[in-house]
């Protein structure tokens, strides 16, 4: 999802204590790109895979993923995401239409 300026959609805020002013910092963000994510989880933390599929050719007997990226977040943190997830993808098929469901890919 590609942001103009400084600043997240306001739904991707978390919650702030009455006034606070929440200030992204992005100055040492960086970028990735993935077409590949995987999810373990323990009881205290939930882990986020990101790659890059590989397989150029039909057929393969194996497909090779680069993976790429790791995000370790609290179960908290992962519920936050995965509720901003739904309502970024909600907004998406309203927009462009209904995204296949990947269990019958």
């Amino acid at each position: 999802m590609a942001q103009e300026g400084n600043r997240p959609p306001a739904e991707a805020a978390p919650a702030a204590p009455a006034g606070l002013k929440v200030r992204w910092d992005d100055t040492q963000m960086k970028s990735s790109y993935a077409n590949v994510c995987n999810v373990a989880s323990t009881r205290e933390e939930v882990v986020l895979l990101f790659g890059v599929n590989q397989a150029w050719h039909s057929g393969q007997r194996e497909i090779p993923v680069q993976l790429t990226d790791r995000v370790i977040m609290s179960p908290h943190a992962a519920k936050r995401l995965s509720m901003l997830l739904t309502n970024v993808l909600k907004e998406y098929e309203t927009r462009f239409g209904a995204l296949p469901d990947p269990r019958s890919a």
